[in-house]
């Protein structure tokens, strides 16, 4: 006789959902957004269908729209004109700056949401790296002082969360010194913790122009064949002061999420990706797979691995099906 049937668990929506395991909600969720310089412009990125680059005054106006629809937690990422890039990021902490002058309205017209912003030189380097070259080498200890002005000035924008996305050692402890030595100890900071060098990131820098401009970023991203470096990577954020730890990219790399939430007591953060993104949306126009159907199953998937936050290209589309 059998006495068991998991199926009886199934039989309607009502009882799938009173049984149901991981629940995913716009609370979850973060938007990127990609801020230009200029006005009254909205430009799609042609490789992410359905997501474009603002000017300030458009980026205010899209942000309204997502806190009509339940989103409160936005990341900016500026794109900048090479006219305005060098090899040590000057722009970067310029306070006249579009992207700071950009934070800072943007805070100052819905000072009730979070906001997050990025921390690395690759924007705004002629370089299209993530720190100082020299002969052809990624110098990490003289980034850490570019990394450290860019992010005081952020916070002084009024950030609430800073993302170093760099990968150089020992930037979040140098940040965090940094941003308590000025006043700034409220001032979250999300370490992009385990940081692949993946090949999922190449709609994003079409986005922002980003691109290196020779070799690539595998000398201080994270191989993809390793899982145990994630640790000790994380071990140090933590030891560091960071307040969250992320995972990037999120779907090739939930083994990775599962790891540091089952090891660490702070908040686990996902990155789901461009390219992750685009990869879905392309399958959907060619009408190889339902679009919808699978955005909610990889957001699932990602927070059903451990990630308390998600930082999403589908966060509107997500909330606008509720």
């Amino acid at each position: 006789m059998q006495y068991r049937r998991p199926r009886r668990n199934r039989k309607s929506a009502s009882v799938r959902e009173l049984v149901e395991e991981t629940s995913l909600s716009t609370k979850d969720l973060i938007f990127p957004l990609f801020l230009i310089d200029g006005q009254k412009k909205k430009i799609e990125v042609d490789s992410m269908p359905g997501i474009y680059r603002f000017t300030i005054d458009e980026m205010l106006l899209e942000i309204e729209s997502c806190l009509k629809l339940g989103i409160q937690a936005f990341d900016v990422f500026p794109a900048y004109p090479e006219s305005l890039k060098d090899p040590f990021a000057k722009e970067s902490y310029n306070p006249d700056t579009f992207y700071l002058q950009g934070l800072r309205a943007i805070k100052k017209e819905f000072p009730e949401i979070c906001l997050m912003s990025d921390v690395a030189m690759d924007p705004y380097s002629s370089d299209g790296h993530d720190g100082i070259v020299q002969n052809g080498k990624i110098l990490n200890d003289e980034t850490l002082e570019i990394l450290a002005k860019m992010s005081l000035a952020q916070a002084d924008a009024g950030v609430d969360i800073l993302g170093p996305s760099d990968m150089m050692d020992g930037r979040v402890g140098y940040i965090r010194e940094e941003l308590d030595s000025h006043g700034f100890t409220d001032v979250s900071i999300m370490s992009y913790t385990a940081k692949y060098a993946s090949a999922f990131y190449g709609p994003f820098r079409d986005a922002l122009d980003s691109a290196p401009k020779f070799g690539d970023k595998k000398t201080y991203q994270m191989n993809p064949a390793n899982s145990q470096e994630a640790l000790i990577e994380a071990d140090l954020d933590m030891e560091e002061g960071a307040d969250f730890l992320m995972v990037k990219p999120a779907l090739s790399y939930l083994d990775i999420i599962k790891l540091l939430q089952d090891n660490f007591p702070l908040p686990i953060a996902a990155y789901n990706v461009s390219g992750e993104y685009s990869m879905i949306k392309a399958s959907a126009e060619k009408g190889w797979i339902d679009g919808e159907r699978a955005m909610l199953e990889v957001l699932t998937s990602i927070k059903r691995a451990g990630a308390k936050i998600i930082l999403t290209y589908f966060a509107k589309e997500f909330a606008s099906l509720k």
